[in-house]
């Protein structure tokens, strides 16, 4: 078990979208801001982007009483343990560092954009400036400090916090509980278990563009984790076969039988 595993627990029902961490956020990393058209929502931008890696979501829900509901949500990486960004990037541009969570060097990514058609939030984002993808990194380089993300030290209600990924696990349903209801945790029971979790006041279905049950494509499982190992596998018994053989019957020579047919031919 990875002790420095860390896990990042988003209690939405605590969230007041005063969007304290979608600023933070683009204060800390240095992301421009864009500029946006109104569509009839407080959201804002409308989605994710090569610039906005936090985003509040706002969306109005009548529930089974027929009582009017607010319900926010901070959206961005997820952070899986089974990353389908990392197993499909061809550069090593996207890894998992020592706390768990998923990386990105900048430097090394391609933009071949494999990772965005493999990501079951639909979370990496291209920026057609560089040309490389862009997303969330849980402020890697403040966790190496010791420091907290940017989004949790800024919010001010308790709704965002980080902390040993067995203490938050444990207090994300310590709160579930203690709402009742609906409530419920998401994000430890699929892709290997994810390093950011939701509280959910309601039902993961209720909730515009958070997938119910996501999961690794399963064209990237085949290939990755089924095919691509034989392959090796075959490839590796191709050469060890090559190896016996070469140790028991040695190299074939040829150019003895040549040499002596052009004498024959000669005299």
């Amino acid at each position: 078990m990875n002790k420095n595993e860390l896990v990042k627990l988003i209690d939405t029902t605590k969230c007041t979208a005063c969007r304290g961490c979608q600023v933070a956020c683009k204060q800390w990393n240095e992301m421009p801001g864009l500029k946006t058209r109104n569509w009839g929502s407080y959201q804002n931008p409308p989605e994710l982007g090569w610039n906005t890696w936090t985003l509040v979501r706002f969306q109005e829900y009548v529930d089974s009483k027929g009582i009017l509901k607010w319900l926010f949500r901070k959206e961005g990486c997820m952070h899986c343990t089974d990353a389908a960004c990392v197993k499909v990037c061809p550069s090593n541009a996207l890894y998992r560092t020592e706390f768990g969570t998923i990386g990105l060097h900048a430097s090394l990514c391609i933009g071949c954009k494999e990772c965005i058609t493999a990501c079951p939030f639909d979370v990496p984002k291209y920026n057609p400036h560089t040309d490389t993808i862009l997303k969330c990194d849980l402020c890697y380089d403040r966790l190496k400090g010791g420091e907290l993300p940017a989004c949790v030290k800024s919010c001010p209600t308790g709704a965002l916090s980080i902390g040993k990924k067995e203490v938050m696990i444990e207090n994300a349903y310590t709160r579930a509980k203690e709402l009742g209801g609906d409530a419920n945790v998401y994000g430890d029971t699929f892709v290997g278990g994810t390093h950011v979790l939701y509280v959910l006041g309601e039902k993961p279905e209720v909730y515009e563009n958070l997938p119910a049950r996501p999961a690794v494509p399963l064209t990237i499982v085949a290939w990755k984790d089924w095919f691509k190992p034989l392959s090796l596998i075959a490839a590796g018994g191709v050469l060890i076969g090559s190896f016996f053989h070469y140790i028991t019957h040695g190299p074939k020579d040829t150019g003895g039988n040549s040499d002596q047919t052009c004498k024959g031919g000669g005299e």
